[in-house]
């Protein structure tokens, strides 16, 4: 699944302009180069990482959830309701990436789902008491 990245990250960043060509990785995105786009400042400038970074968080998170139910597994994360504001998660998502450098070469996908699950683990399905005696 990761092989495209690369390739649409480029195709998004040809397709939106030059702003956005500067700004959109043409290597292999990480978990820090994710965490440096959505960390970008809030400018006209930055605008263009800003829109990269919210897109990939959504376009990564309901893939998985859509992956999870199709192949009828838990996800690795639970979002509350209400959830967070799209400002909200990103600044969580920077904040984690930024306290856990050693998952910054991760791919970008691998160290979004990693945040969730930290931030928001599934409840666990109850297990039967052991009978102890």
């Amino acid at each position: 699944m990761t092989r495209w990245l690369p390739a649409a990250a480029l195709a998004l960043a040809c397709a939106a302009g030059p702003a956005l060509a500067q700004t959109a990785p043409t290597q292999p995105l990480n978990t820090a180069t994710l965490v440096e786009l959505c960390g970008a400042a809030p400018t006209m400038s930055e605008a263009p990482a800003t829109a990269f970074c919210r897109g990939f968080i959504i376009g990564a998170g309901q893939h998985h959830q859509a992956v999870a139910r199709v192949a009828g597994q838990q996800p690795a994360f639970c979002m509350p309701n209400p959830g967070p504001t799209h400002q909200e998660f990103q600044a969580a998502f920077v904040a984690w990436g930024r306290a856990n450098p050693q998952f910054a070469q991760e791919s970008a996908v691998d160290g979004l789902i990693r945040f969730a699950a930290a931030t928001w683990p599934c409840p666990q399905a109850a297990t039967p008491a052991r009978n102890r005696r």
